[in-house]
């Protein structure tokens, strides 16, 4: 993009995945400088570009010590998005710079994503294309679809995400389950949902479970075989959160003795997932390349509020609601 000299500009360094809303936001400033950089940069480049930078918009791109150590100017980063696994907070609050996120620019997008991945099982979309397709029609009622309707649907984290979801499945009169130990249960009881203060119980009654947690240390591995061998025989997995919070093994072994009816994740520990990860080979599995977030109205929201919340920092003036490490801002 074309760039002004001035030394007094603070550079702000964004992925060349931004949005064009995201880039004419950053144009309009004459205080600050936008500087493009390719996701697949190599590390040394990449901690080449970010020298001089004052606010970084990062996608995908890991970000710890080392990219600190290379960024002396650095006030403030900013995700292209709401998950920050790859990003090490302890190491910024520990510059006293502050995490950004993107607070509910993309979290209609994933509930509707997760809604999109529950209906592709029950009716076993990609079946039914196939029948067509394959001149096989006449074997439509040999493994036929399910409805949603009045089904018990388990949501696994109830934050920007899970709430929106469970209005979804709540409007296709399911009955909705929420699991979510930092959320009080008056809380949930009162939005016209179930609470479950025990995971493994909720998960044996679900017909459905869509998780919408972020992945910790504590939900790392959280859908293990322990937890995956107490679902019902029929009953769905829907991952729309991190990679790694279902185990990809443990998920393949009950797909393939068809201990649980069937999944689909957007996630996966390894991205891209390789060629020949086991799930891909099952006819019970759906998969999506980690797009649940991604529209183009969520893609145009992510890049403004990623600019947004830089310069909310320059300005003197940090958006509190999208600041992960908020200490930083006492």
């Amino acid at each position: 993009m074309a760039q002004t000299a001035g030394t007094n500009r603070k550079k702000i360094l964004f992925p060349a995945t931004m949005s064009k809303s995201g880039r004419a936001l950053i144009e309009s400033r004459d205080d600050v400088e936008g500087v493009e950089f390719q996701p697949t940069l190599p590390t040394a480049q990449f901690r080449q570009a970010i020298e001089e930078a004052s606010g970084i918009c990062l996608g995908v791109t890991p970000f710890s010590h080392p990219e600190l150590d290379a960024a002396p100017q650095l006030r403030v980063v900013s995700r292209i998005g709401v998950g920050y696994d790859a990003v090490d907070v302890p190491a910024l609050t520990k510059r006293n710079i502050p995490l950004m996120i993107g607070g509910t620019s993309n979290s209609v997008s994933v509930a509707e994503a997760g809604v999109f991945l529950t209906m592709s099982l029950a009716r076993k979309g990609a079946a039914m294309d196939a029948l067509v397709k394959q001149g096989r029609w006449h074997e439509r009622y040999q493994n036929m679809p399910v409805d949603l309707y009045g089904k018990h649907v388990l949501i696994v984290g109830f934050g920007k995400i899970g709430s929106r979801s469970a209005k979804r499945f709540a409007a296709m009169e399911m009955h909705v389950m929420i699991y979510d130990p930092y959320i009080y249960a008056e809380t949930i009881r009162g939005m016209g949902y179930e609470p479950v203060a025990d995971l493994d119980v909720g998960v044996a009654r679900a017909d459905f479970i869509t998780i919408h947690c972020p992945k910790t240390p504590e939900t790392t591995g959280l859908f293990n075989a322990a937890r995956l061998a107490k679902m019902k025989p029929s009953a769905f997995l829907v991952n729309t959160a991190r990679g790694g919070i279902v185990d990809e093994a443990a998920l393949y072994e009950a797909l393939k003795n068809k201990r649980i009816g069937g999944a689909a994740l957007d996630v996966f520990v390894e991205e891209p997932t390789p060629k020949d990860n086991p799930l891909l080979t099952l006819d019970n599995f759906i998969a999506a390349p980690h797009v649940a977030g991604v529209t183009r109205e969520a893609v145009d929201r992510m890049g403004v509020v990623a600019v947004e919340n830089i310069l909310s920092v320059f300005d003197g003036r940090p958006n509190r609601d999208n600041v992960i490490n908020t200490e930083v801002l006492d």
